[in-house]
C-alpha cells in the first residue's frame, strides 16, 4: 500500500477520470481538479466508496493563474504533499483553416493547454521538490509531433507542451524530478465532442471504421511509467491505435 499523493488536472472526464480511478485502485491519495463541481463530487464519491482512499477536490479553471496558485496554497495540511502531478487539462476547439478559425478558440486553447500547464506546474513545484520520488506527467498529443491540415493553433499548443516537457526535464534535473510527456493518437473520449462543439455526428465520425485508444489505455500507461524504479525516467511516449500510423494515416474497415 502506498502513501503517495497524485494531483490530476481535468479529472472530471476522459484521461483524467481514468487516471484518477486507476490510481485510487492503487491506493494513492488523490487531489482532483476540474471546472465542473458536480462531476468532481460524483467521481470523489465513487472513489471513496469503491477504494476507500482520501480524495480532495478543487474546483477552478487552470486558465486562471491566481486560482491555480490559491488552490495549491490552500490545500489542507494532510494534502500538502504531492508526489505526482498530471497536467491533463486541455482541449481542442474547432477544425478550421487558419484564415477562418475562431480566434476566441485560439485564446482558449493557448490559455488552457499551455498557460494552464505552466501555472499548475509552478504552483505545485514547491511541494514536488519535497517528495522523495517527484514526477510530472504532461499530456500532449500526436499533434505535438506532426502538423496537420486545420490543426494550426492546437498543433502549436501541443508542440509547446512537447518543448516545455523537454525544458522541464533539463531545468528540474537538479531536483531529481522526473518529467514524462505522453502523446496519444486517436482516443475515443469527450475530446472530439468538445472539438466539434457538441456536434455528436462529427465527433463519432472521427473514430468510424477502426478501434481507437480509450481513456484506460492512457491511464495504464501513466501507471506503468510511474511504477518504474527511481533511477528510470521515461521521457517521451507516443501511443497510437494499431490502426493509426501518423496523425493522418489510418487503416479503416
Amino acid at each position: 500500500m502506498t502513501s503517495k499523493t497524485i494531483l490530476i488536472t481535468g479529472a472530471t472526464a476522459g484521461f483524467g477520470k481514468a487516471i484518477s480511478l486507476l490510481f485510487a485502485k492503487e491506493k494513492y491519495k488523490l487531489i482532483l481538479t476540474g471546472r465542473r463541481a458536480d462531476r468532481l463530487k460524483e467521481i470523489s464519491e465513487q472513489i471513496t466508496g469503491e477504494f476507500n482512499v482520501e480524495v480532495h477536490t478543487l474546483t477552478f479553471d487552470v486558465r486562471n493563474k491566481d486560482a491555480c496558485f490559491n488552490a495549491i496554497a490552500g490545500l489542507p495540511d494532510t494534502f500538502k504533499h504531492i508526489d505526482i502531478l498530471v497536467n491533463n487539462a486541455g482541449l481542442a476547439l474547432g477544425r478550421d483553416p487558419f484564415d477562418t478559425a475562431d480566434m476566441d478558440d485560439w485564446d482558449t486553447m493557448i490559455d488552457t493547454n499551455l498557460k494552464g500547464l505552466l501555472y499548475m506546474t509552478r504552483a505545485c513545484l514547491p511541494l514536488l521538490k519535497e517528495s522523495t520520488a517527484p514526477h510530472i506527467f504532461n499530456l500532449g498529443s500526436i499533434a505535438a509531433k506532426e502538423v496537420y491540415e486545420n490543426g494550426n493553433v492546437y498543433n502549436a499548443t501541443k508542440f509547446a507542451v512537447d518543448a516545455i516537457s523537454k525544458a522541464m526535464r533539463i531545468d528540474l534535473l537538479p531536483h531529481r524530478i522526473k518529467v514524462t510527456a505522453i502523446h496519444p493518437g486517436a482516443a475515443n473520449t469527450e475530446f472530439s465532442t468538445v472539438r466539434f462543439k457538441g456536434d455528436q455526428q462529427k465527433a463519432e465520425a472521427v473514430y468510424k471504421g477502426f478501434e481507437p485508444l480509450i481513456a484506460d489505455d492512457i491511464a495504464n500507461t501513466v501507471l506503468f511509467v510511474a511504477s518504474q524504479p527511481l533511477h528510470v525516467c521515461i521521457n517521451d511516449l507516443v501511443i497510437m491505435p494499431t490502426a493509426q500510423a501518423t496523425a493522418v494515416s489510418f487503416i479503416k474497415s
